[in-house]
């Protein structure tokens, strides 16, 4: 047996000794790297230390040493910077603003050119290119779970794509806006039109009767959104040239301008009820930023698991490096006792067994690791350069075991139901529900419109002179037909130009007037009925949905205080397990020094001690996966990582829904 002087790295050596052994050679080298660097820095020691951060570095670790000037001008600048604060993830207003583009009158002209183009455009993702899936980004980022976080949120394409979801309500809601909206019509015609004179006495000259009219007519609709009747304001205007004898103001000019209202008064009739799609939408708007929080929620919580489940595979194949490092140690150990005599050949064989076991699990390790960081990488999506697979990211925090969270069950009740996202989109919807319900009542009333409408018009052109046929004794001669010198034709007042026909037509000489009143009811009604049955049940529906989302919320907390409770336990169980394996390993390894013990016995509490590890690391990974759990059920999950989200109001009703 050989001694224990001769064998410093025997597995008789408690790894525990090696491991501080190590740690204090490593932290003695670091100490000196890191005082030459200060000694050649510009400045010396003093510049350094006056330089350097007052605080440490977000995520509760200490930063890692630099890799050296150009290598840290290289690496760590890409990322560092505005996209490691704590982002604001609310959708606001002006969000849809870069949707908005060519809106303007001044894009008319390049959408037309756009039509015309025998040509479409590609979208880039049709476009597959071998050379950019060749590229990969080699980088390693050392973050930490915040920093991860912020980086999943503003890189991570499915928070992108669910962040156009609430762009796209409030699109909507300036769609329901839409609705009251004037809607101004003009239309301009000419027509013309050639026909045989049936009587001699219709045309002076010739036999065609011809007439020739210009149009040009506007008008304004617009639905009013206090009693949802619609007003309309039309203007009409004819000029009318003909040679038809019995017209005798020729040409002539004829406006006419009309005002209507039609107004319901039982079905689709209320104070602001034209405005109810816009409610209807408005709510659609907040229950969609609710389903965004609700998205965020999901991916923090998925991406700091995955970022916890790398810790852990990093920390496994660290216990399974260092058993097999013992293994081997023992090999070693017993290959040369084998050779002296004092140890028999299937001890050695025993220990080759044990090495060839834990090298497979290093093996085994080193792919579970792999996996977990290829699941962050794709969860970050940390891509400065635009490369086909983005930059590998290496964990830098450690489980903090002793971080104080608050377990207080009524708190963590009370905070679920108001910071919960989903349960918030639950209540909006049942706001819509009952908006819908209200409307379904209404159109089981009778349809009963008022209308209304009045008109004036006027009269101006070239009145000719013509004998007064059929005129009566009072209708006396006011114009001179040639040969004769005295007054023996008539002349109508209306001579003029367009001008004169819109002054007088403000005289209200000339106007026209009608009010209607119209009633229609199905005798049954059945499908509205039928309708109004199905907006009750979706409303009831959706309440004993909020009901079982409130009882699931509740055992979400309860579990997850559980959770974490336990989770304490089980870390200090597990850390006092590991404390006891360790120190029964290293007693027997005294006891294997002296010839006690048998490498069977030894590779037993080796065994013994790697499981307790393995279990104390798993302990520490799980605590921190339930303090998520707790975070997520309660619902302060974005609160505990600083990251601002509010539901923002829908966008602000234009004018001409006002009125």
């Amino acid at each position: 047996m050989l001694s224990s002087k001769g064998t410093s790295s025997g597995p008789w050596r408690a790894r525990a000794g090696r491991s501080r052994a190590s740690d204090t050679l490593r932290r003695v080298a670091v100490a000196l790297a890191t005082l030459t660097a200060l000694a050649l820095a510009p400045g010396g020691l003093a510049a350094a230390a006056s330089s350097a951060p007052s605080n440490p570095p977000s995520g509760g670790v200490a930063a890692a040493p630099s890799p050296g000037p150009a290598k840290a001008a290289s690496f760590a600048a890409p990322w560092m910077g505005s996209q490691l604060s704590p982002p604001d993830m609310s959708v606001g207003v002006e969000g849809v603003a870069p949707y908005q583009r060519g809106e303007t009158v001044k894009a008319i002209p390049a959408i037309i050119a756009r039509q015309l183009l025998p040509m479409h455009r590609i979208p880039r993702e049709s476009i597959i290119s071998e050379a950019y899936l060749r590229t990969v980004d080699s980088a390693q980022a050392e973050l930490s779970l915040k920093e991860a976080l912020y980086l999943a949120l503003r890189s991570n394409p499915n928070v992108l794509a669910a962040r156009l979801d609430p762009l796209a309500s409030m699109a909507g809601v300036k769609m329901a806006n839409g609705s009251l909206d004037p809607d101004l019509l003009a239309t301009v015609d000419t027509t013309k039109n050639v026909t045989p004179a049936t009587s001699p006495i219709l045309v002076t000259h010739g036999f065609a009767l011809t007439d020739k009219d210009y149009d040009w007519n506007f008008s304004l609709n617009k639905v009013l959104s206090a009693s949802n009747g619609r007003i309309s304001l039309i203007f009409d205007n004819n000029h009318l040239v003909t040679n038809n004898n019995f017209i005798r103001v020729t040409p002539s000019y004829t406006p006419t301008l009309s005002i209507s209202l039609a107004q319901p008064i039982l079905r689709n009739f209320g104070w602001q009820y034209a405005v109810i799609q816009v409610r209807l939408a408005e709510s659609a708007q907040r229950r969609s930023q609710w389903n965004y929080g609700q998205q965020l929620f999901d991916l923090v919580r998925q991406v700091a698991n995955d970022y916890w489940n790398a810790v852990l595979a990093r920390d496994q194949l660290r216990v399974a490096r260092e058993a097999l490092r013992f293994n081997q140690d023992l090999v070693r150990v017993n290959t040369i006792a084998l050779r002296v005599g004092t140890l028999a050949p299937i001890d050695l064989q025993e220990a080759q067994a044990a090495e060839a076991t834990a090298e497979a699990n290093v093996f085994s390790a080193q792919a579970t690791l792999s996996d977990t960081l290829a699941v962050l990488r794709e969860a970050v999506m940390f891509n400065p350069q635009n490369r086909f697979l983005p930059r590998n990211v290496n964990p830098t925090d450690q489980p903090n075991p002793a971080e104080k969270i608050a377990l207080e069950e009524e708190r963590a009740f009370e905070s679920a139901v108001a910071l919960s996202p989903s349960l918030a989109a639950l209540r909006e919807a049942i706001r819509s529900a009952a908006i819908e319900v209200r409307y379904m009542q209404n159109q089981l009333l009778p349809s009963v419109t008022l209308g209304a409408q009045f008109g004036v018009t006027s009269l101006a052109g070239n009145a000719l002179c013509a004998p007064p046929f059929g005129g009566s004794a009072a209708v006396l001669p006011n114009c001179i037909i040639p040969p004769s010198t005295k007054p023996n034709g008539f002349r109508l007042p209306f001579g003029g130009s367009y001008a004169t026909a819109l002054n007088h037509m403000f005289g209200f000489a000339y106007y026209n007037y009608s009010f209607l009143i119209s009633f229609e009811m199905p005798l049954d009604n059945a499908p509205m009925k039928a309708q109004l049955a199905q907006a009750r049940v979706g409303y009831e529906q959706l309440r004993m949905q909020y009901r079982a989302a409130l009882a699931t919320a509740v055992s979400s907390v309860q579990i997850a205080l559980a959770n974490v409770t336990a989770g304490r336990e089980q870390v200090r169980a597990a850390r006092e397990a590991t404390l006891y394996a360790r120190q029964a390993l290293h007693d027997e390894q005294v006891r294997f020094r002296v010839g006690m013990a048998t490498t069977h016995d030894l590779l037993q509490f080796e065994n013994e001690e790697v499981s307790a590890e393995g279990a104390q690391v798993q302990a520490q990974v799980a605590l921190e996966q339930d303090k998520l759990a707790l975070a997520y059920a309660d619902g302060t999950l974005l609160r505990r990582f600083h990251v601002r989200f509010a539901v923002s109001p829908p966008p602000a009703r234009p004018w001409y829904a006002l009125f």
